[in-house]
């Protein structure tokens, strides 16, 4: 054998020996088992454990309360009524209409008329008024003395008539040369400058009626038994304006195109003024219901990507439960959400819920009433 493969063979036999001898310190016992961290729940306000290894979780007993559901309908405002002011009466017109955006009270002015020749008109039907009223009158006097006939009589209370409705549309046509404001609004457009020539039927102008101002939408079919005439809205325009109103109007026939109904809102008077025709999201109170306000960080997902919570039952043991979003609280000092899905009282787990899994045995730190 050569010298090499000896020395190789002598290495191999050390590192063999030296490896076999045991040394100080060393066990082939088991390691001891890492400890299991302990969760306990606490109530809010309630000082954490100091046990490094013990980890915690909060909860909160909530209670179920009553609840208005909202239901959410997209709309506009729109103005009590909006009219065109039109002529009765043909004619030049005389004085300045009244410019765009003026606020007019009922029977204000809007364009005026030149009288022409109805003054005088007015002035001949009454005159033959008189001179029929007087051979009236003398009929009468001559029948009481059996002097003139019944038929004579008829006659000349029938001319007497005439003339007295000659004398009525004179004095309608002269009044129809002032063109007033049907109710109290703003003039929205004015069509004619002074000069122009009116016929009857032209447009003068046109007043929107703004007091109360209106919320109108479409609620679709399946919601639409859930609302009743009387109940409370809310308003909320595009630039974050809220108004509040009551429902007047629900439609009783569908839309045959939408398949929805109609609904009106009347603003409640000394609201914000509101312009006409602004995209807006009403809220309505709809059935009133019972469900638990809870914290908006408690929500969770379950395995399938549901919306839900982890709450403790009586055993303090962790269980899910699926919960639907019906509302939320707008308090800046104790927001939150309205859920339903939940019955009764509940222990809800409010900071930790993501540590801790369904059919996990707890420590709660306070007992069940």
């Amino acid at each position: 054998m050569k010298k090499q493969q000896l020395v190789a063979i002598a290495i191999f036999a050390a590192v063999a020996v030296w490896m076999l001898i045991p040394r100080p310190g060393s066990s082939t016992a088991e390691e001891p088992e890492t400890p299991v961290a302990r969760i306990e729940a606490v109530s809010p306000g309630q000082a954490a454990s100091e046990d490094p290894a013990v980890m915690t979780v909060r909860a909160e007993r909530i209670q179920p309360e009553s609840y208005v559901e909202r239901l959410t309908v997209r709309g506009r405002t729109q103005a009590f009524r909006h009219v065109e002011v039109r002529a009765e009466q043909a004619g030049r017109i005389v004085n300045n209409p009244v410019p765009r955006g003026t606020r007019v009270r009922a029977g204000e002015v809007l364009c005026e008329i030149a009288i022409d020749d109805r003054e005088a008109n007015l002035n001949e039907a009454v005159a033959r008024r008189e001179q029929a009223q007087f051979e009236f009158d003398a009929a009468v006097d001559l029948q009481r003395r059996d002097l003139q006939s019944d038929v004579a009589v008829a006659q000349f209370k029938a001319a007497l008539e005439s003339a007295q409705a000659a004398v009525t549309r004179a004095e309608i046509a002269l009044n129809n040369t002032r063109i007033v404001a049907p109710f109290d609004g703003v003039v929205e457009t004015r069509t004619v400058e002074m000069g122009d020539l009116l016929n009857v039927g032209s447009v003068c102008a046109s007043i929107l009626d703004d007091s109360p101002m209106l919320l109108v939408g479409l609620v679709p079919e399946q919601a639409v038994s859930r609302i009743q005439t009387g109940s409370r809205a809310i308003g909320q325009v595009l630039n974050g304006q809220r108004v509040n109103g009551t429902v007047t109007y629900l439609a009783t026939a569908a839309d045959p195109i939408s398949r929805s109904y109609r609904i009106e809102v009347e603003v409640d008077a000394g609201q914000p003024a509101l312009r006409d025709g602004i995209t807006t999201e009403i809220l309505v109170d709809a059935s009133e219901i019972m469900a638990h306000r809870i914290p908006s960080s408690a929500l969770t997902l379950d395995d399938n990507g549901g919306i839900g919570v982890k709450l403790l039952d009586e055993n303090n043991e962790v269980y899910f439960r699926n919960v639907e979003i019906v509302g939320d609280d707008t308090n800046q000092l104790n927001p939150g959400i309205w859920v339903t899905g939940l019955n009764g009282n509940v222990v809800l787990i409010t900071l930790g819920q993501e540590i801790v899994f369904p059919g996990q045995i707890v420590q709660a730190n306070f007992d069940w009433d």
